[in-house]
């Protein structure tokens, strides 16, 4: 199993997938990756050598991925909640962002329903 950036990618799989397990790296940015490191993508990882794990990792340096970027993303949002601006807002409040409704749906912003039970009519 290869390590890259501190993630052990999966040894039985394609190089241009293998590497999207990678936080920060999707498709398009593999296989740039692998073109700078001049690897084949469809080559395995488990046949990839030493030489070829070095080169893709030297590729890798110059992005921000894993820890740097989600540090960089949760400092995003805090600046937003600190600014009060409406987005810093939602998130503070676990709500959708993005103008979504949230009468019917946004379940998985908002978590699991909470219920409050009906007023109990008064008897005579």
């Amino acid at each position: 199993m290869a390590r890259i950036a501190g993630v052990d990618v999966p040894k039985n799989k394609r190089g241009i997938i293998a590497l999207t397990y990678i936080f920060g790296v999707g498709l398009s940015r593999s296989k740039e990756v692998l073109a700078k490191a001049n690897v084949n993508e469809d080559k395995k990882v488990s046949e990839w050598n030493d030489e070829e794990i070095g080169a893709i990792r030297e590729a890798m340096s110059y992005y921000k991925i894993e820890g740097e970027l989600r540090s960089e993303v949760s400092l995003n949002i805090k600046r937003l909640m600190d600014i009060g601006c409406q987005r810093g807002i939602r998130h503070r409040a676990g709500l959708p962002l993005r103008g979504q409704r949230t009468k019917n749906n946004s379940r998985t912003r908002k978590g699991k329903r909470k219920t409050v039970a009906n007023k109990k009519k008064a008897t005579k």
